[in-house]
């Protein structure tokens, strides 16, 4: 008992609600950095009758049609900017979103679908885009919007496989623990569109992807399974996958034996390096993680904080994770190292759950429960991890916060934050507690942000 009212004595409460304060301002910062329409603005322009994207010029008289595909929790408010450079000159196009990431729209429709576990909106969505670029042609130029989400967001299953054999492989992968560049080399050997399948289909039209990066070093061909990029991934991966997990009695039985197929050479791989259909494809990023935790540090210096970039690049299990954040805030606290108060830690990238109960929750969510926790007894800590898209697991919320007094505001509700954790139900311990951050859809997707602040 005598620690806890020395912990009591010592926590400036009005310190604590401007540090929280000041996180939520930092978290904001970042959102904004990599807003769809601004991303898309800094690479695209016209220019008469000139379509500059990037450091490539299409000359527009001398295009037949232009058209506008893709699919994200970002490509609606992408597609909005695009409509606002090319206006008339947009021929049609098609786009598949999570429900209430929209836009409103003039020659581009827009399909709201199911995510993280794909729908039937999805899969007809995903028809509607591969009737779209078959019908191009070599005068023609397609425009893909590719985001956070898009994996889920393209459902549309490869011959032999249905939607609910999609659902069921998804829900496997999930709860299992696989990373997300594991998760999308399965779905894309499970695709009509995935693995460079939408640049096939598209051949011989010019194409241009412009990308939001959600994945840990930005590789191209796992952003929402790469449709336009070769596919480094094969099925003889996507074999090794199930085994490292050990899935394969727990994946419809339709799915092994597609891959299995693959494995032994009875049905084609994805498109490669080399093929045909990159000869005339662009791909860009047009934002990630880092240019969201570099605005991060901005506005954090503004605030005074020293600040410390750790990496974008996060990946492994959300507890191990968050006890490395939170042994270095006490460490700052203790000797001043790595950098002295008052201090901002940042960093991004993806980390992943591994289920183990049933309540509710999110891995930003699940990262704060397991900060909060390590940080317990010491002061003036407090901790954000939030997704920039707004949705972190099932749940309405981006994530959650915690400060040096959680721990005992829960005590006082009776709520035991190791049980909550191993039942990973962080959505109902911060739902109780009022600390659930909740921004709605912020129609962008670079993954995560985490703030750790320690005065």
């Amino acid at each position: 008992m005598k620690k806890e009212k020395v912990l009591i004595m010592t926590i400036n409460p009005k310190q604590i609600e401007k540090m929280r304060e000041d996180a939520i301002r930092i978290f904001h910062q970042g959102l904004e950095a990599v807003e769809p329409a601004t991303a898309i603005k800094r690479f695209c322009s016209i220019d008469g009758t000139r379509l500059m994207i990037a450091d490539r010029m299409y000359d527009l008289t001398t295009l037949n049609r232009v058209f506008v595909v893709g699919a994200g929790k970002a490509s609606a408010p992408m597609a909005a900017a695009v409509e606002e450079i090319l206006g008339d000159r947009i021929t049609s196009g098609t786009i598949n979103v999570k429900y209430g990431h929209t836009a409103k729209l003039n020659k581009i429709n827009l399909i709201e679908a199911g995510h993280p576990v794909p729908d039937e909106n999805g899969s007809r969505g995903t028809q509607d885009i591969l009737n779209l670029v078959k019908s191009a042609g070599k005068q023609d130029l397609v425009i893909c919007l590719i985001s956070g989400g898009g994996s889920a967001l393209l459902p549309l299953a490869a011959e032999g496989l249905t939607l609910k054999d999609k659902q069921d492989t998804t829900q496997v992968l999930l709860a299992c623990g696989a990373t997300i560049h594991e998760i999308n080399a399965i779905r894309k050997h499970l695709s009509r569109v995935k693995g460079g399948q939408l640049a096939a289909a598209a051949t011989p039209a010019k194409i241009v992807s412009l990308m939001l990066s959600d994945v840990v070093g930005d590789d191209l061909d796992v952003i929402a399974s790469g449709p336009t990029v070769p596919d480094s991934s094969t099925f003889q991966d996507c074999m090794n996958i199930i085994n490292k997990y050990t899935i394969e009695k727990k994946l419809p039985a339709a799915v092994v034996s597609r891959i299995q197929a693959g494995f032994s050479g009875q049905i084609p791989e994805t498109p490669k390096n080399g093929n045909q259909a990159f000869q005339n494809t662009q791909n860009l990023i047009i934002a990630s993680n880092i240019e969201s935790i570099t605005a991060a540090k901005q506005k954090a210096e503004s605030l005074r904080y020293r600040t410390l970039i750790l990496s974008s690049m996060f990946e492994g299990e959300t507890r191990d994770v968050a006890r490395l954040h939170g042994a270095m805030a006490r460490e700052v606290l203790k000797t001043g190292n790595p950098i002295p108060k008052p201090a901002c830690i940042l960093s991004g990238g993806e980390t992943t759950v591994s289920i183990r109960g049933n309540g509710l929750g999110g891995r930003n969510q699940e990262f704060v429960l397991a900060a909060a926790i390590d940080i317990a007894g010491h002061d003036n800590i407090v901790i954000l991890s939030a997704g920039t898209d707004g949705s972190d697991g099932p749940t309405d919320a981006a994530g959650a916060a915690a400060d040096s007094t959680t721990l005992i505001r829960a005590k006082e509700l009776n709520l035991d934050p190791k049980k909550y954790l191993s039942n990973n139900d962080s959505y109902h311990f911060f739902e109780a507690l009022n600390d659930l951050i909740k921004t709605g859809p912020t129609n962008t997707n670079v993954m995560d942000l985490r703030i750790v602040l320690i005065t």
